[in-house]
């Protein structure tokens, strides 16, 4: 059986339809998702939205996120200001697998004005279907990466 996830979901107004979609997509896979907006298709600040996300995974109220913005790039930039967070866009399948089993990224981010819905539903799906390969040609990256995360905080 598939581990199941609590997972944090966000956009902007761009991706406020493909939000929708996720959050019942995400559901009828079996995880617990939380809505952090935006919840109108008005103009808001994407970082916001981005940053909360990522802190909340970060202080380990939520397993993954998926923030969605126009081209998916706003939010990936936003979510990776966070100490901890490694937020990788992903427009295919093969992406998101590698941002988790290789690089341990708690956040998968997507545009949709460069993807439609239901690629964005296989991406998630791949996304949260993988996990993390500890002990791999990756290893040394993403403990660099944190190295270099704990001497510049």
């Amino acid at each position: 059986m598939a581990k199941k996830w609590r997972v944090a979901l966000g956009c902007d107004e761009a991706a406020y339809e493909m939000k929708q979609a996720m959050i019942e997509h995400v559901r009828a896979l079996g995880h617990e998702v939380e809505d952090f907006g935006t919840h109108e298709a008005k103009p808001v600040l994407y970082p916001d939205i981005a940053i909360e996300v990522a802190e909340a995974i970060a202080a380990g109220r939520y397993d993954r996120g998926i923030l969605m913005c126009g081209t998916g790039i706003g939010v990936a930039i936003s979510a990776n200001k966070v100490a901890g967070i490694r937020a990788a866009q992903a427009h295919d399948t093969y992406s998101a697998e590698r941002a988790r089993k290789s690089n341990d990224a708690q956040i998968v981010t997507m545009g949709a004005r460069v993807i439609g819905i239901e690629l964005a539903k296989t991406i998630a799906e791949s996304f949260l279907g993988n996990e993390y390969e500890p002990g791999g040609r990756s290893q040394p990256k993403v403990d660099r990466i944190e190295a270099y995360e704990r001497e510049h905080r």
